[in-house]
């Protein structure tokens, strides 16, 4: 596509994406927090969050796929003026995400018990397991962010989440300090600190966000047309689940890689564990930066759809994957730099160090990919097309990165470096994809529909 159609989509891309990926850094920002701090208890407690956060994660990101539903809906029927879909959106998505919230933080305390059955060191599951109970409380609160989150995004209202999530890692920085290292005159609770700071956390979260919804003037006609919260419209549930089920499972088979990923590094040891957290925690700031320029591809292309100008939702979705490919491209380039830095900032044990750094190598290569990957998943949701990304997701990540990564790992005796070669190659297959599959999908609505609809 020439530059001429997409540069005047680049500024109110930016403008868009900025707060987005300020708010979901914070997500990951409270995972780094507490591996940082975490990690200076020891290799051991830093390989039990490891192994408490592949496994939780898991759960957590398919509650977020079902709320992430809500904001291509939101941006559509915003561009179609359409009010009372507006308010159905808002208590459907809400009740929705407090509903998965509550069965999700009920699920911690069945997995839990299940730890030891991983194979893994038999210290790191005595471990993890108390932390995994008090994580996936947090789960609650946090869908109920997400619930209120996701409608603001969908108009548009993206930077209030952005300072919410800000708040809340200094927030879960402070608690971190106190009760990991007993410090302001707190209890020494160890790593078992950082969950309990993460679940008070995201509590403030989602009270602060819901008072702005449920406040905010802007918002009153929204909320005025939302006339049943204990009894949803059926048929916005059903809409809601029908698109946010497919993202849930998609994104359930990536994390879900990269988790297994990690239950194979512990196969190796503690040692290797804790390294991987490291690189996949260094590796997941990025990501979640570019994450919030696919949230910002959501609501642009779905609101260009939403007005019927299918040109429009095809140049925005191709500028936030320029944008993306710019800015993986520079974190990639930083990665490589500082890759025998980095690790000091978690751990300083040799062995630890070292892998970590190699890791981080692989993690700088697969950054363009991963960025690729995430924002055409988010220009896809713009256009309501969440199946067929599911079914990719499927095949590339376990049908190809994880026995490939496996074979590299025990066959050719690559360990841990085998297993982020496989992640890789995954990575690398669904980028090609899905950018594949958005230049295919918006050209043909292109055709059908070439006339924009005048706003």
């Amino acid at each position: 596509m020439p530059l001429s159609q997409i540069r005047p989509h680049i500024k109110p891309t930016l403008l868009l994406a900025y707060p987005v990926v300020l708010s979901q850094l914070g997500h990951i920002l409270v995972s780094v927090c507490d591996s940082v701090m975490v990690g200076q208890t020891g290799k051991l407690p830093l390989a039990a969050v490891s192994l408490g956060v592949s496994v939780s994660t898991v759960v957590m990101i398919f509650g977020m796929g079902l709320s992430f539903a809500i904001t291509p809906l939101v941006a559509a029927a915003d561009g179609k003026r359409d009010i009372p879909v507006l308010g159905n959106l808002l208590t459907g998505g809400v009740w929705l995400s407090a509903v998965a919230g509550l069965v999700l933080a009920g699920v911690g305390f069945l997995v839990a018990p299940f730890l030891k059955y991983l194979d893994q060191p038999a210290e790191v599951v005595a471990l993890a397991a108390p932390w995994v109970r008090v994580t996936f409380l947090s789960l609650f609160p946090l869908m109920i962010f997400q619930g209120f989150k996701q409608f603001a995004e969908g108009l548009g209202l993206t930077r209030q989440a952005m300072t919410l999530s800000l708040l809340a890692n200094v927030v879960n920085a402070l608690l971190c300090y106190a009760l990991i290292f007993g410090n302001l005159g707190a209890p020494r609770l160890g790593m078992m600190g950082a969950a309990w700071a993460t679940l008070v956390a995201r509590i403030l979260m989602a009270l602060f966000m819901a008072t702005y919804v449920l406040r905010a003037q802007r918002l009153a006609p929204y909320r005025a047309a939302a006339t049943h919260w204990l009894r949803p419209d059926p048929a916005t549930i059903r809409r809601l689940v029908s698109l946010g089920a497919p993202i849930g499972v998609q994104m359930m088979f990536e994390m879900g890689a990269f988790s297994f990923s990690a239950i194979m590094i512990g196969w190796l040891g503690a040692t290797s564990l804790a390294a991987h957290q490291i690189a996949i925690n260094v590796a997941s700031v990025t990501y979640m930066a570019a994450s919030g320029i696919g949230a910002a591809a959501t609501i642009r292309v779905g609101n260009f759809r939403g007005h019927g100008d299918a040109n429009g939702a095809r140049q925005a979705g191709f500028t936030a994957y320029l944008i993306t490919f710019l800015f993986m491209s520079t974190m990639a380039l930083l990665l490589i730099g500082g890759r025998h830095l980095i690790p000091h900032f978690y751990n300083h044990d040799p062995e630890v160090v070292a892998q970590a750094a190699t890791l981080l190598l692989i993690a700088a290569l697969f950054q363009i990919s991963d960025g690729l990957q995430v924002v055409g998943l988010g220009a896809l949701r713009g256009l309501e097309d969440v199946k067929v990304p599911s079914v990719v997701a499927l095949l590339a990540y376990w049908a190809v990165a994880l026995p490939f990564g496996y074979w590299l790992s025990t066959r050719l005796h690559l360990g841990a470096t085998g297993v982020w070669i496989g992640l890789l190659t995954g990575l690398t297959l669904v980028a090609g994809m899905l950018l594949w599959r958005f230049r295919q999908h918006s050209a043909s609505l292109v055709m059908a529909a070439p006339a924009p609809v005048a706003s």
